[in-house]
């Protein structure tokens, strides 16, 4: 579960900027939106300066028109001028909108992919201390609070201040005392806005935190549920969650009392300036003349348009703080990802990179904690087409050591040479390419059997793939699934068995053709039956390849070149299935414990 984030302000102009920096490449789209954000603030007191004419002028002089004649001319006149006005200030506001909108999406899109690629390329030493579901979390809900920061979050508060000075602009130079007027409880306002914007900061950080906390536990209980229920802990689980839900639910029902505090506030706020205003129009109406009074109702119905565009940004200008900072912390966790280093070098650019197999490890030391090996100075070697079983208990090091071979983890100490070159010299790509490992917990993706086999890689054709299946005996057993190549296996293979996905990683690894083929306890997930098709297509692909056999089962590793015998992370015999049966030592018991029931002796 995601350890929830401090909560703590992230604001700075050097975060800022590197939000930005994902924006260059459409830099004419931010130009267009600063731009439009000050049309719309010029254009933002223009409806009561002609509600003002039309009140002032036109009600009282209905001849005085510019193009029209007779009777209500000026106001016909002023009206299609405002109708018009309307309407183009509705379409600057409408692509003001969208086109943030889109930066924001153009600037998601990149920063996803690369944060995607990042972490495939991360060592899988992160992945095993990273909790279940933070990358999702990452790559998902993070990302898309970034895209706030241009939608609901630095444009728009611009657009929405620089509305707000142009509306105080104009009511200054009509009436500089009644615009005081008007704005005596706009300190009760920022003193409300303040205390709700800090209320609701407080509580959108514990809502972004609870949402992590349940992307995390549901995705890694979902994954995990055949756990959950074999142990009948369905109940134990349901009130864990339930109890992050609650916090959820608290953090989101204290964001909802701030607004639904605030906003009132701000309606009482409002009724009390127009009444201020109302109030002292009046009076000064009374001391003035006729001709001066005419004047006011204009004013008063401008003023009263002017406060409520004054009053609606404000409204919502601490809510898009609020947004923009949620969006700078998620950013900000974005960028750790982006900036974690902690990834495989891809190596150095090889003019001959054909592999032939010669392995051979000097003095490997290697820990998954650097105060704790799991290692300690392994060596060995493997020449070209020949073959090696690694036995021993759980946790003596057979997973590390070919784990090291394809630069899933990186060693601490000592050389892994390939073909006399150390592997870290090889392209990460082509050497991988050339490495092909069977695992005992088969991965399948969600899809069809074809693309699990190719891996979705458009360059195998069809019959590459039926050639592959066909050698490893599992081409009739695809036929007659519902859409033979084509049947969907569902997410990790649930729609098939352990051993036919056993089977079908077989496939995969047989179609690339590699150099080097690992088998990781492939086959003590395969029944009899199925040990027996893939028995001969083992001894095909083995054959011309060197090969890493990891198992349990005499019928895999018996036949192998050299055995050796690991304890602790060290090499403690080493020899062929006799030369280690004859010594009586540490083979001889794992044979007599573990092998004396094997059928296949």
């Amino acid at each position: 579960m995601e350890k929830a984030a401090p909560q703590k302000k992230i604001f700075n102009t050097q975060l800022l900027r590197r939000v930005f920096s994902f924006a260059a490449p459409y830099k004419n789209k931010f130009y267009i939106s600063v731009f439009l954000s000050i049309v719309l603030a010029v254009m933002a007191p223009i409806r009561p300066l002609l509600i003002q004419l039309t009140i002032n002028k036109g009600i009282h002089n209905v001849n005085d028109a510019f193009f029209l004649s007779g009777p209500g001319a000026f106001i016909i006149e002023i009206t299609i001028f405002q109708i018009v006005f309307l309407l183009i200030e509705t379409i600057t506001r409408f692509y003001f909108t969208f086109t943030t909108a889109a930066l924001g999406q153009h600037v998601v899109r990149d920063m996803r992919n690369a944060t995607f690629s990042k972490i495939l390329r991360l060592n899988l030493s992160q992945f095993d201390k990273t909790p279940i579901g933070t990358f999702t979390t990452r790559t998902i809900n993070d990302i898309e609070s970034v895209n706030d920061i241009f939608s609901d979050g630095l444009i728009p508060i611009i657009a929405d201040m620089l509305s707000i000075v142009s509306v105080l602009i104009y009511m200054f130079t009509t009436d500089w005392l009644i615009t005081l007027v008007c704005l005596i409880p706009f300190p009760i306002l920022i003193f409300a806005t303040y205390i709700f914007k800090e209320s609701v900061n407080k509580s959108f950080i514990k809502v972004r935190n609870a949402v992590a906390s349940l992307n995390a536990f549901v995705q890694e209980h979902i994954s995990g549920m055949a756990i959950v229920q074999a142990f009948a802990a369905e109940e134990n689980e349901q009130q864990k969650f339930m109890a992050i839900n609650k916090e959820h639910r608290n953090a989101n029902i204290k964001a909802i009392f701030a607004y639904a505090l605030f906003f009132p506030i701000v309606e009482l706020v409002s009724a009390l300036s127009i009444g201020l205003l109302v109030w002292w129009t009046a009076k000064e109406s009374l001391d003035m003349n006729a001709v001066q009074s005419e004047h006011v109702a204009g004013i008063v119905t401008a003023f009263i348009l002017c406060l409520n565009l004054l009053f609606r940004p404000l409204r919502m200008i601490a809510d898009k703080f609020n947004v923009l900072q949620m969006g700078m912390i998620a950013s900000e966790r974005v960028f750790k990802v982006l900036d974690n280093n902690d990834t495989t070098a891809l190596g150095l650019n090889r003019t001959e990179v054909a592999i032939k197999g010669d392995l051979d490890f000097k003095d490997v030391s290697f820990g998954y904690n650097k105060d704790r090996d799991v290692l300690s100075n392994i060596s060995f070697q493997v020449a070209a087409g020949k073959s090696i079983a690694l036995v021993g208990n759980t946790g003596s090091g057979k997973t590390s050591i070919v784990s090291l071979i394809n630069r899933l983890y990186q060693h601490q100490k000592g050389e892994i040479l390939i073909d006399g070159i150390p592997i870290e010299n090889y392209p990460l790509e082509v050497l991988r390419s050339q490495i092909a490992v069977v695992l005992q917990d088969v991965f399948l993706f969600s899809g069809s059997v074809i693309d699990n086999i190719t891996l979705r890689n458009e360059a195998i054709s069809k019959a590459e793939v039926v050639h592959a299946t066909k050698m490893i005996g599992i081409h009739d057993f695809i036929m007659q699934l519902p859409g033979d190549y084509d049947y969907n296996v569902m997410e990790r293979g649930a729609s098939l068995s352990v051993g036919q996905r056993q089977l079908l990683s077989f496939a995969r690894a047989i179609l690339y053709n590699p150099a080097i083929l690992i088998l990781d306890e492939a086959t003590s997930s395969i029944d009899s039956e199925s040990e027996l098709l893939i028995q001969n297509a083992i001894s095909k692909i083995i054959a011309g390849r060197t090969s890493i056999v990891i198992a349990h089962r005499l019928s895999t590793i018996k036949r192998a070149d050299k055995i050796l015998v690991l304890e602790k992370g060290k090499v403690i015999e080493s020899g062929t299935h006799d030369f280690l049966l004859s010594q009586k030592g540490a083979y001889d018991q794992l044979y007599q414990a573990q092998f004396r029931s094997d059928t296949h002796i």
